[in-house]
């Protein structure tokens, strides 16, 4: 009896073989088609990213920012057992809040991926720009310091600044409220991340002149002292013209540089001497002060 009945399933497996093959097939097919699909959406469609109820806010400031052209996995890696567990998490926890490493971790290990040229440009020489350089190849800071402030928005935190440089107060006269970036580039070609041109913005200069030529922090110390007094002139590079033709005479009667030259200008001119001399003395050629 047993063995009629083993023949009868044999030859009903027969019978259905190419059915149930065929069936295999199908669903293997299917199988890999859905997979496909679910890996490509979970993988490369920020929507899937947005089918979670945590991620509202984030995916609002995605759109709104610069990188909404790319999407949220270029950033945000999810491996398979990442993805489940995620998955398992959300169906397990619902509504209550999760942790998952890749959201908040994992995107700044990204960033150079796509803006290494901005961040390298200056890290063997000054000819482009050296701030990035300087603090993502040199010291070795990683980006989230000093971007990760706002979601999505990744504007630099210029409060990350003091972290650092705590010793680099603003102490000119009316620039105490200042922030660090509306002086330092870090685009620019300087060690110091400051152009003359980020000056000019609010100061008004002559155009010519005899230190036109000089950038105005090498008189001028943003972080130290900004006006200056003759004491400076004489120290940092006029110590020999105080000793030529009347300079020294004017000097010891108690006069200093800046009572007749006047910053920017310097020149002292026939002009100007009118009022100038005449305080003292009577007028006389400004042209023979120095013999």
């Amino acid at each position: 009896m047993r063995r009629n009945l083993s023949d009868r399933f044999e030859a009903l497996i027969a019978h259905f073989r190419g059915f149930i093959l065929a069936l295999i097939a199908v669903i293997s097919v299917l199988g890999a088609v859905v997979g496909y699909k679910y890996y490509r959406h979970t993988q490369e469609d920020p929507e899937f990213c947005m089918s979670c109820h945590v991620m509202k806010e984030a995916f609002q400031e995605w759109q709104r920012g610069k990188h909404r052209d790319i999407v949220c996995q270029k950033c945000h890696h999810l491996s398979l057992i990442e993805q489940n567990q995620l998955l398992v998490s959300y169906v397990v926890k619902g509504k209550s809040k999760f942790s998952g490493t890749h959201g908040r971790k994992k995107p700044w290990t990204e960033c150079k991926n796509c803006h290494l040229s901005e961040i390298s440009q200056g890290s063997l020489t000054l000819r482009d720009s050296y701030g990035h350089a300087k603090h993502v190849f040199m010291l070795n800071i990683q980006c989230k310091v000093c971007h990760g402030e706002s979601l999505h928005l990744f504007k630099p935190n210029e409060k990350a600044c003091q972290d650092c440089h705590r010793d680099k107060g603003v102490h000119g006269v009316g620039m105490e409220a200042f922030s660090c970036l509306k002086c330092h580039s870090f685009a620019d070609k300087s060690p110091t991340m400051v152009s003359k041109g980020r000056c000019l913005r609010c100061h008004k200069m002559p155009p010519n002149g005899p230190m036109s030529k000089f950038q105005c922090y090498q008189c001028h110390k943003p972080h130290g002292k900004i006006k200056l007094k003759s004491k400076d002139c004489l120290g940092e590079c006029h110590g020999n013209e105080a000793r030529v033709g009347q300079h020294d005479l004017h000097m010891k009667k108690g006069m200093e540089c800046l009572d007749c030259h006047k910053a920017h200008t310097w020149v002292v001119t026939h002009q100007q001497a009118k009022s100038l001399c005449t305080r003292c003395h009577m007028l006389r050629d400004p042209n023979t002060f120095i013999y």
